[in-house]
């Protein structure tokens, strides 16, 4: 098995748990938000255009989505401090609560499909779970761009 195929199965095991967590939950919001919390999170105030860069959705969809969790009070839209004609989106303290309280919810719908693993496997998930976070970390994809951009 390569390393590539590790790297695979980790992803499919990823998007498994997420989707089964979020279907166990019965959580009727749309993925999408929770995908705009996470990137606001991670990322902090962004201009729109770049929130749906990252999402992976387009510009007009992220500004309907955008003027739907703004009147639930989860974001809210502010002046772009480097450009006066634009605005960028920011996570409210209530969707920082929301989205907190949504992962809380899908690792506690998660947990019991665990029972039973011993010190030592939630160890290695420990482990796994560390180093993916330092792999993938916003900043950590600044950095590269960065060394790419010097080179």
């Amino acid at each position: 098995m390569t390393a590539s195929d590790d790297l695979e199965k980790i992803i499919v095991a990823a998007h498994v748990l997420t989707r089964v967590a979020a279907l166990d939950t019965r959580n009727e919001a749309p993925s999408a938000q929770w995908r705009t919390l996470a990137i606001l999170a991670e990322r902090g105030p962004l201009r729109v255009g770049d929130l749906a860069q990252l999402s992976r959705i387009t510009q007009p969809g992220a500004t309907r989505l955008v003027g739907t969790m703004a009147a639930q009070g989860l974001v809210v839209r502010e002046p772009d401090p480097e450009d006066s004609r634009a605005v960028r989106v920011a996570a409210t303290a209530e969707g920082e609560r929301a989205f907190a309280a949504w992962r809380r919810q899908l690792a506690t719908a998660l947990l019991p499909r665990f029972d039973g693993l011993g010190d030592d496997e939630w160890e290695h998930l420990r482990e796994a779970a560390r180093i993916l976070t330092a792999r993938i970390s916003p900043r950590r994809a600044d950095d590269n761009d960065t060394k790419e951009t010097a080179q």
